[in-house]
């Protein structure tokens, strides 16, 4: 009955990721210009942005929302699940106030969150400075960036590994901790369980190929945007710019377990998504949401990575994934930051 269904979803999605708690604020044109911002951009933060966070907290209201890319994809994948802890998440986060606001908001969203413990740096976060419909993002990493295999390998956090069905990791994570990657990736090849990552961003497909493409062999589902994929292929040496050929180029790159294929998947904004897998390619349009409906595109594509993983874990078609997978990304847009309402109405 019931009972059995919760225990055997609970924690049958596992991510690992870089966690931010994600600072929002409408501030003035010339609070922007005080810590030398664009109105619309995203930059890691340096000396002068130290106390960006304190100051916006002191001079306007914020709200607090748990963050970082591959944490938003497992809220909205538990969001459309449902049962209590079936996702679960880890990362680095500091011993302090914003590493206590990150747990509370992960857990509210019924997330079971497994953090590693930084006991000097503070929680990563990232900065959100709102100023009519433009978003500024400061990113201070933090003790994001100090996760550790030594976590992993823990019994009681290995655990989380071994229970999971399907495993999703940030490509940002691979700045972090590579051996983590191609251990759980090892291990789930190994199991035959399901491993997915995301390009995370063209400079990660740039200034960290070698090891994105020594954790390819792992991969069985990868995601990605237009200009992550373009990247992607210029690095690797590709000779081509079609992204329906990049996509069969990545489908085809060598792959530990053989007993399933390598699933690409490359979103294109408002434009069809295109899916290779085993030497074909297919497009899924995106049903068009009216511009004055759009609040902000940012975490779009964590919110379809997270609706595509919500139905993948339950054993549903690659056509129902995507189709959830837009579904999310679609009301996510039509809210600030990564949110969305209490309950989904995906049918």
């Amino acid at each position: 009955g019931t009972l059995s269904r919760k225990m055997a979803t609970e924690g049958i999605l596992f991510g690992m990721g870089n966690p931010l708690l994600d600072i929002s604020a409408t501030v003035e044109e010339e609070f922007l210009q005080k810590y030398d911002l664009k109105p619309d951009n995203a930059i890691l933060g340096d000396e002068k942005h130290q106390s960006l966070n304190e100051t916006m907290v002191k001079q306007f209201p914020v709200d607090y929302i748990a963050g970082g890319a591959t944490q938003n994809s497992i809220r909205v994948a538990q969001w459309l699940i449902g049962t209590p802890k079936a996702a679960a998440y880890t990362g680095c986060i500091g011993r302090d106030e914003f590493g206590r606001q990150l747990t509370e908001k992960a857990q509210g969203d019924g997330v079971a969150v497994n953090y590693m413990i930084h006991q000097s740096l503070p929680t990563g976060t990232c900065s959100v400075l709102i100023t009519g419909k433009n978003r500024s993002l400061v990113a201070n990493l933090c003790a994001a960036n100090c996760y550790s295999i030594e976590h992993i390998n823990k019994p009681e956090n290995w655990a989380y590994v071994d229970r999971a069905k399907v495993v999703y990791i940030g490509g940002f994570f691979l700045i972090v901790s590579p051996e983590t990657v191609y251990k759980v990736g090892t291990h789930c090849a190994d199991a035959n369980k399901i491993f997915s990552m995301n390009l995370s961003a063209p400079y990660l497909c740039q200034a960290f190929k070698d090891r994105l493409i020594k954790a390819f062999p792992f991969i069985d589902y990868i995601f990605g945007n237009e200009s992550e994929a373009a990247a992607f292929a210029k690095e690797q040496n590709f000779e081509t710019e079609n992204l329906e050929e990049v996509a069969l180029k990545m489908a085809a790159l060598p792959k530990v377990n053989a007993k399933r294929s390598r699933i690409v998947i490359i979103t294109q904004g408002k434009d069809s998504i295109i899916v290779a897998k085993d030497g074909k390619v297919e497009l899924f349009p995106v049903p068009l949401i009216p511009s004055e409906k759009i609040l902000d595109t940012n975490g779009a594509g964590d919110a379809f990575a997270g609706g595509f993983l919500s139905q993948l874990v339950e054993g549903k078609s690659l056509e129902d994934s995507i189709r959830c997978g837009i579904y999310a990304a679609g009301v996510v847009i039509q809210h600030s930051g990564c949110t969305f309402p209490k309950k989904p109405n995906f049918k």
